[in-house]
Formats: structure tokens, C-alpha cells, sequence
């Protein structure tokens, strides 16, 4: 049966435990099976990107398949072909297709009409492979711990924030998000993370206090505040600042804190450059670690 992979929810708990345990054996070299031996994976990207893109690509490679980028600007639904009509197109070339692009209805729509895996890669609302790869990075970070320490997501309410509102939930963790009022995360994922907290034992707390998510954290998380294809306003640059990562804030956290960034970083913005250096070593484990989880999504989704 056909699995995607458009949102976190759409796997099981015990299923992303699964997923972390053989993300480690890959990691550490005990499975080098080619789950994609003869297989063909499409990268359909509309957004730029580096990390997503290089990660995807060498695990393709590296697991036996094929890697075959598409942009999209250079398909004919650039020209007004109906989506669907490509998603049945690209259905009996390929065996899977990895999408990133700037419409979360879009690639649901896509994987709709598709007959073969789609792989979020980035939208607009969500950006799960990026949090299952975190979580990873956490797991490795923390052991078995994992769910006992704080997590403080800070900044703006975006894709990232809605889907580790999900993240935490799927994998029972505590999770406290701090954003502006007028930039908090989605309803719709915040309200589906509170439903899978009472399936996991996840706690999740949303506030505009950065102090407070911040304090005795364990980890402190942010992202950019203006994610592509937005508007660079000074009202939303202004009503961020306090959530800046810097020093002083970060002196409320554990002295051992780690601080995670998705990059790429803007830094003076969201994060000061002194802080994004002293925790760099951290933060770009957590850019390599895209390569052993999406090689561990890819074994699960081609292999269910």
C-alpha cells in the first residue's frame, strides 16, 4: 500500500520510533542495504534549497536508486498543465517523488492523484522531514531521556513551529513555543499535536513570554523570521526582536543548553553570530543528520 509522507501525522508513533532506531543503525554504518535498488526518485522542487536538495540526493544515491531533479519552472504545469494530470504522469515513470514547494494544498493535491509516495519536502504550513531529522539529532543528543527534558521553540509561528507542535506530540515530548502574539502557529497543527499528546503523553505550551520557554530549557530552537516567498516587514521584524536568541536570553536557559537552527541562519536577526558559533558544532550535526533520517524515511516509505 501506498504511504506518503505530507504531514508527521500520517505515521504512527511506535512507527517514528522505528524510523529514529534505523536512522542510528544507518548512522553508524550496521545497514547499508539498498533499499532503492533499481528505483527512480524524483526531487520536484519549486523553492530553492541546499540542505534538502544535497541531503535527498546522497541518500537516493547512496541507498541504490536513481536521483532525477525536476524544477518546476521547467514543467509543462508551468505553463497551466493541470497538477493532476502531472501528478498521473510522473506516477508511471517514477517510484516516489520528493516535492518543495510554496502550497501545502498544492502538494495535497498531488499526492491525491498520485499512485506512487510523495515526500514532503517543505510547504508553506509544514516541514516534517526536517523535524524528524531533529528529533534524531535530539535522540542521539539524549537517549532514552529525550522525553524528560524541556524543548523551547522560539520565534515566529511558522512552518517549522507548526510541525514540531506535531514532532513533539508524535514522540512524547515537552514542547514550549514562544511567538509574538499575531505570529503563533497554526491551529489546525497546534489542535492535531494537542489530540496525539493524549495518545503519547506529550505536553505542549504555547506562550508570548520567550523568558518563560526559555527558562531551565534543554534545548532552545529557532528559525528564520521571514520565510521564502514572504514579505520582509518592519512590523514583524519589530515585534520579533525580543525573541532574538542571544545571550541574555539564552543565560535563562541550562548552562549545558543546546541550541538548534534549520538554517539557513540570518544572523543579527534571529539568532545573534555569537551564539550561532558557539553552538555550530551542534547545529550543523543537526544539517548532516538530514541524510541518515530521510535515508530511514525512504527505507520505510519504499518498503511498506
Amino acid at each position: 500500500m501506498k504511504r506518503n509522507f505530507v504531514d508527521l501525522w500520517e505515521i504512527s508513533p511506535e512507527e517514528g520510533w522505528a524510523i529514529l532506531q534505523d536512522a542510528v543503525s544507518i548512522k553508524k554504518g550496521l545497514d547499508r542495504e539498498k533499499y532503492l535498488e533499481g528505483k527512480n526518485i524524483a526531487l520536484y522542487f519549486t523553492k530553492p534549497s541546499t540542505r534538502t536538495r544535497v541531503s535527498f540526493e546522497v541518500a537516493i544515491n547512496q541507498l541504490g536508486g536513481r536521483a532525477i531533479f525536476l524544477q518546476e519552472s521547467n514543467l509543462q504545469v508551468a505553463r497551466g498543465e493541470d497538477l493532476k494530470d502531472t501528478a498521473r504522469t510522473l506516477s508511471r515513470y517514477l517510484d516516489g517523488i520528493i516535492i518543495r514547494t510554496d502550497s501545502h494544498k498544492k502538494l495535497e493535491e498531488f499526492a491525491k492523484h498520485s499512485d506512487i509516495p510523495v515526500i514532503n519536502a517543505l510547504t508553506d504550513m509544514a516541514h516534517p522531514c526536517q523535524i524528524l531529522s531533529d528529533v534524531f539529532t535530539l535522540y542521539e543528543a539524549f537517549g532514552e531521556e529525550l522525553r524528560n527534558i524541556k524543548i523551547a521553540y522560539v520565534g515566529d509561528g511558522n512552518n517549522v513551529c507548526n510541525t514540531w507542535l506535531v514532532g513533539a506530540a508524535l514522540f512524547g515530548l515537552r514542547l514550549f513555543v514562544a511567538t509574538p502574539e499575531g505570529y503563533e502557529p497554526s491551529s489546525l497543527y497546534y489542535q492535531s499535536a494537542e489530540d496525539l499528546c493524549k495518545v503519547t503523553g506529550g505536553s505542549l505550551y504555547l506562550t508570548t513570554n520567550p523568558l518563560e520557554a526559555v527558562k531551565e530549557a534543554h534545548v532552545v530552537y529557532t528559525d528564520v523570521w521571514v520565510s521564502m516567498n514572504q514579505d520582509k516587514s518592519e512590523e514583524k521584524l519589530q515585534a520579533l526582536k525580543p525573541y532574538q536568541i542571544n545571550a541574555q536570553l539564552l543565560s535563562h536557559a541550562r548552562p549545558d543548553v543546546k541550541v538548534m537552527h534549520c538554517l539557513p541562519a540570518r544572523k543579527g536577526e534571529e539568532i545573534t553570530e555569537d551564539v550561532f558559533e558557539a553552538h555550530a558544532e551542534f547545529i550543523f550535526t543537526q544539517a548532516e543528520n538530514r541524510l541518515y533520517a530521510q535515508k530511514a524515511l525512504l527505507k520505510f516509505l519504499m518498503s511498506s
